[in-house]
């Protein structure tokens, strides 16, 4: 029995057409995949489908009626949830009082939440302290929140819309095992990823989206994995594509052999030289507000020209390493370097003017300011170059983002577009042109930089931090991605408990040492 219908449903935003003639259906008892590229559509048609728009032309049916939301909580009401992209969770506030907000009167009591949480951690192993501050919670707690405040509600379809995007590796099982259990319960789930071997782990059946239209569906029992990346991207991937087959995880044992023997990252380190060092972290240590120590006397040193991989699992110290090399925490021992200057402690700024080009792993709070437009974004921390007399010289600055968009394949429908309109994929190389566009310019942070992106965002974002990094930029990467680490470092370094406990070159063969060090097993 189908739990939803959608017939010839199409979508614009202004002139631009989001979504043309979508047509598919998913089943009780069915895990149905969305895939394609950022902008194909995909956000779009789940917002459809939970009631944030409204379809220009078709008919949405759900439980073999037709159905019009009136909004989110319409859709709600009705057994729809769904799993954001990006958070809708209050920071300053405990777990439990943010799966209160927006509930009942009836069960706005934290017993019963907290009794339902059990309930849930029992059931879908989803377990976090219901009294935890969500502003101190990891990205992927945060992330594991929203996807139990859907669970609360009992939902009939749950649509999940990129949520293993800020899952560390060991959470993704995890996480497509809700999905099953979810499914064989009798309920339909709409996930949207674009992970080939997350697809074949969970899906029954799986639909392309390219360019606002479903341009293939098929059940996945013997599909081709290939022939699906084909619909998605319009072109074949194969082993010497970059890390790109190696995170999407379609290729051969033949091809997969053929990799290892030659890997991508050596390759790359092979055709540069290293120069001087670009970051110098010297004993690094930091506190929390409540005494805890989440890193501990950090050594570690990357050279101009080197790019040098941080691999642990989420919440062993990677964010704050991260946050003290931006300047938004202040160690509480150690020293930091960029090139000669130390600036142990400086401000953002400081170390932004010192050559530091900062990616941090949460764009969307800290990276870009989703209200102003692209262009504005795009020269953030330095608008008084287009600033005469105390106004803005806002065509000038347009005309500038117009390049700029262009050489770094920003697809967006204006430099005066918001940043807020753009996809995942296109707001991270908005970020990652502003980053690459500092003068002075020595060392690059890349924390988490492919989080939440598709197969071709991945690529453009690492083909630019490989080309930067062959001209002399340092970069330090930050990933919760092992085979990216592998495929793009030079070296990595393993961060469990807020302590280096090892390092070995990024090569294939290395893998299992390096997740095993990942796990605390040192010896």
């Amino acid at each position: 029995m189908a739990i939803l219908e959608i017939a010839g449903v199409t979508k614009r935003f202004g002139s631009h057409l989001v979504l043309n003639d979508i047509s598919l259906n998913v089943e009780a008892g069915e895990v149905h995949c969305l895939l394609g590229e950022n902008g194909a559509g995909k956000s779009t048609l789940c917002n459809l489908i939970f009631g944030v728009h409204r379809p220009d032309a078709g008919l949405i049916k759900y439980d073999g009626g037709e159905f019009r939301p009136s909004g989110p909580a319409h859709a709600l009401e009705l057994g729809i949830a769904m799993v954001h992209q990006h958070f809708s969770l209050v920071s300053n506030m405990s777990v439990v009082e943010n799966l209160m907000l927006g509930r009942a009167q009836a069960i706005l009591k934290q017993d019963f939440i907290i009794r339902r949480m059990q309930e849930l951690a029992d059931e879908y192993d989803l377990k976090i302290d219901p009294h935890c501050i969500v502003g101190d919670l990891s990205v992927g707690e945060r992330q594991r929140i929203e996807i139990i405040k859907c669970l609360l509600s009992n939902p009939r379809l749950l649509l999940l819309d990129e949520p293993t995007a800020v899952l560390p590796p060991e959470e993704v099982d995890s996480l497509l095992t809700v999905c099953r259990k979810v499914a064989e319960s009798g309920r339909g789930v709409i996930l949207v990823t674009h992970k080939l071997a997350e697809i074949a782990k969970v899906a029954d059946r799986t639909s392309v989206l390219r360019q606002g239209r479903i341009v293939e569906s098929v059940c996945m029992e013997g599909a081709d994995m290939h022939a699906l990346v084909r619909s998605m991207v319009g072109r074949d991937v194969k082993s010497g594509d970059s890390v790109l087959a190696a995170t999407l995880g379609i290729l051969s044992e033949a091809d997969q052999d053929a990799a290892n023997a030659t890997p991508v990252a050596a390759a790359v380190v092979n055709s540069r030289s290293l120069g001087l060092p670009a970051l110098q972290l010297q004993g690094l240590s930091f506190q929390d507000k409540d005494g805890v120590t989440r890193l501990s006397d950090v050594h570690l040193s990357v050279a101009r020209g080197e790019i040098v991989g941080i691999a642990g699992v989420e919440g062993n110290g990677q964010s704050e390493l991260g946050a003290i090399i931006a300047g938004l925490l202040t160690p509480t021992g150690g020293a930091m370097k960029i090139g000669e200057q130390d600036l142990t402690g400086s401000s953002a700024q400081d170390i932004t003017d010192a050559g530091a080009g900062i990616i941090p792993e949460d764009r969307h709070a800290v990276a870009c300011i989703s209200e102003l437009s692209v262009a504005e974004n795009l020269f953030l921390g330095s608008l008084e170059k287009f600033s005469r007399f105390g106004l803005l010289d806002r065509e000038k600055m347009a005309k500038q983002a117009a390049t700029m968009m262009s050489e770094f394949d920003v697809r967006a429908t204006s430099p005066n577009a918001p940043m807020s309109s753009l996809s995942g994929g296109n707001q991270q190389k908005a970020v990652l042109a502003r980053e690459l566009s500092l003068d002075p310019l020595i060392f690059l942070l890349a924390a988490q930089p492919t989080r939440g992106l598709d197969v071709g965002a991945v690529e453009a974002v690492f083909n630019r931090i490989r080309t930067a990094a062959s001209n002399g930029l340092g970069v330090l990467l930050i990933s919760s991605d092992l085979n990216e680490l592998i495929a793009v470092s030079d070296r990595v370094a393993v961060l469990y408990r807020g302590a280096i406990v090892g390092e070995l070159p990024a090569d294939p063969a290395n893998r299992e040492k390096i997740g095993a060090m990942m796990s605390g097993h040192l010896h």
